[in-house]
């Protein structure tokens, strides 16, 4: 099915492919030139969209963005044998990535407000991945690397930039760090790598499929111990992704369970509720007394099937509007 995907007539060209992928191949100085400038860019646009919480500016950013062509560059290199292509796309990437998060920490610094930078959307989007966000990524990928191997789809790619996002993560991730959240910032990284490695599977199941890997003389032995190392590296990334799933979807179980114990009691109010060392955290504010914790703690082992220790922690107080 997949060869398919690729008819041999739309095909683009193994030399045609590595020039387009390979910042090293042709006009070297003017592709690397146009990465590093595009990118630097691309950086200052999605940091800027992250703190000032504008989804338009983001996306602008992600069009802008040019790091897919190393991403994929890593898996021809790897499926063609072309190990130094895989390997200079890979360094590429990882110093791209790196100029990104230097850029977020510096520009973080004109923040004023580090809390309501860190609780708007463009950051609180990125700083939880979840097998969704894993899916996609891969269903993604799999768009850009049919995109890049076929002559009649190639205007697909500037929506694929958008799906696969790779910059703006990246930009949350200097943010965080810059405003002293390290442990969003890990959030954050997790969704690129996660992306990065969506992408590069992709791109290796398509190209094989497409028969580049025939031409380029490579052997199924080796191909196969690559999938293989792949695998393992999908499942690290799958293993933080699947447990932020479950912590979200135990995170709203427990707030339904508290909303139900404070039916009783109007003037309380859940401030938030978060989880933290196997433990629901639930914040309430209220200027009264709040029911037995006990009768809270049996319907969340209800809930969720298994006895986490609930805490709750009781904010004496009221909110007052002017």
């Amino acid at each position: 099915m997949l060869h398919r995907l690729v008819p041999t007539s739309q095909r683009v060209s193994l030399d045609d492919l590595t020039d387009r992928l390979d910042l090293t191949a042709g006009d070297a100085r003017a592709k690397r030139s146009a990465f590093w400038l595009m990118l630097t860019l691309s950086g200052v646009i999605a940091i800027a969209g992250v703190i000032g919480d504008s989804t338009a500016t983001v996306i602008g950013a992600m069009i802008v963005a040019p790091l897919s062509t190393p991403i994929l560059g890593i898996g021809l290199g790897v499926v063609t044998g072309q190990g130094g292509l895989a390997w200079r796309s890979l360094v590429t990437v990882v110093i791209g990535a790196a100029v990104v998060i230097v850029l977020g920490v510096v520009l973080s610094l004109i923040v004023l407000d580090p809390a309501s930078v860190l609780g708007n959307s463009q950051v609180t989007g990125r700083t939880s991945p979840r097998v969704p966000d894993l899916i996609a990524a891969i269903a993604t990928g799999f768009v850009g690397a049919v995109a890049i191997t076929r002559k009649d789809v190639g205007d697909v790619l500037p929506g694929v930039a958008i799906a696969i996002s790779l910059v703006p993560p990246l930009g949350v991730v200097g943010v965080c760090l810059g405003t002293g959240s390290p442990a969003l910032a890990l959030g954050a990284l997790v969704l690129f790598v996660s992306n990065v490695t969506a992408l590069v599977i992709a791109a290796m199941v398509v190209l094989t499929a497409a028969g580049f890997a025939e031409e380029a003389g490579g052997t199924r032995r080796a191909r196969l111990r690559v999938y293989g190392l792949l695998a393992v590296c999908v499942a690290l990334v799958a293993i933080p992704i699947t447990g932020n799933t479950l912590t979200n979807l135990w995170e709203r179980q427990v707030r339904e369970a508290a909303e139900i114990w404070l039916a009783d009691t109007p003037s309380a109010e859940i401030v938030d509720v978060g989880w933290q060392a196997h433990r629901p955290i639930i914040e309430v504010r209220s200027p009264d007394e709040l029911p037995p914790v006990d009768a809270l703690q049996a319907d969340v082992d209800e809930l969720l099937g298994w006895s986490p220790d609930v805490v709750v922690v009781h904010d004496v107080g009221s909110r007052v509007n002017g």
